[in-house]
């Protein structure tokens, strides 16, 4: 049966350190002021650092990490603590973050490590794991960040991590007293988890892709979305369940297997009702998609490929960013329930 009544949680409630191979990006803590406020009090490392003074005081260290726990709560920055292992100790190691424009769906990166951690891949590896948690997580299209010219090592970290350089600025840098000259930086989800695609066929047309959906709806005629998890294609979108079809499957079978295997739950194709279609043109493939209507199943919808999952008013489906292909469907249930 269907489940009772949830309520989302905001995604700062649900943060939990991210890790690396090497490292973890955690919130900072009031005891790391002393190690921050070494590691980042330093020429070599302000000097490239906008909005950061020169000499770092003491006391702004306290400050600046109480502020910091306060964006986390209330979800408009993520300024976490990038930290390794060292003789069993955890080290701070620098500070990576990112900032949201709620009103723009932007984020805007930042990152710095101190100056004995500096020629071992950190920045790249830090800052690459927070940006992929960022689109996949958070309510972003993408991601903005700018670089001093004379700090090109630092350029060169966004273009692996797969950021592309978009224009040149001026910002503000107080450790130099004025401004200085940047390169503009943006990623977008497919710069950062590619871009979707399907295998070409001999003639050089798009290949059609037969893809089954599901609008599952609880008694209350709230509809399932699921968003995509981090590392697949279109990461932090919401979508409908379901997935594509394999050889000799029909659309009613597809789903079948596809809402056991992401969701846990059993559906008899006498429960899916054909709804609508969308058909969507995507730069190397054709789209085509049934949706199916969904009222009963056995078991509790749960994400068991790390996904998300929000029931959602008929009426909110279009505050929810989905892939193109899905929008157009979101009138035609909002009509309909």
């Amino acid at each position: 049966m269907p489940p009772a009544k949830t309520r989302r949680k905001p995604a700062a409630a649900r943060f939990e350190p991210l890790k690396t191979e090497r490292l973890m990006l955690r919130p900072l803590k009031v005891a790391d002021a002393e190690s921050l406020h070494r590691l980042v009090n330093d020429w070599e490392v302000t000097r490239t650092l906008a909005v950061v003074p020169y000499p770092y005081p003491r006391e702004l260290a306290d400050e600046w990490i109480a502020s910091t726990l306060t964006g986390i709560a209330e979800g408009t920055g993520y300024d976490l603590a990038i930290t390794g292992d060292e003789d069993g100790k955890d080290v701070l190691v620098g500070v990576v973050s990112v900032h949201l424009n709620k009103a723009t769906r932007t984020g805007r990166l930042g990152y710095w490590v101190g100056r004995r951690f500096w020629g071992h891949g950190v920045a790249t590896e830090a800052a690459g794991r927070l940006v992929s948690w960022a689109l996949a997580n958070l309510e972003l299209d993408r991601i903005q960040a700018d670089v001093d010219m004379e700090n090109p090592a630092s350029a060169a970290v966004l273009r692996r991590i797969g950021f592309q350089q978009v224009g040149e600025a001026v910002r503000d840098f107080p450790a130099r007293g004025g401004t200085r000259p940047v390169w503009d930086f943006e990623a977008t989800r497919a710069d950062i988890f590619g871009h979707t695609e399907a295998p070409a066929n001999e003639s050089g047309e798009k290949p059609l892709l037969l893809v089954a959906a599901c609008a599952l709806i609880d008694p209350d005629g709230r509809i399932l979305l699921a968003r995509r998890p981090e590392g697949k294609k279109m990461a932090g979108l919401w979508e409908f369940p379901g997935g594509k079809l394999n050889p000799g499957e029909t659309p009613e079978v597809a789903l079948i297997r596809e809402l056991k295997e992401e969701l846990g739950i059993d559906v008899s194709a006498a429960c899916l009702a054909p709804f609508a279609f969308a058909s969507h043109a995507y730069d190397s493939f054709h789209l085509l998609m049934p949706l199916f209507l969904c009222r009963r199943w056995k078991g509790t919808p749960t994400g068991r490929e790390n996904q998300t999952l929000a029931w959602v008013w008929p009426r909110k489906l279009s505050e929810y960013e989905m892939p193109p292909a899905d929008k157009p469907l979101i009138p035609l249930l909002r009509d309909f329930l």
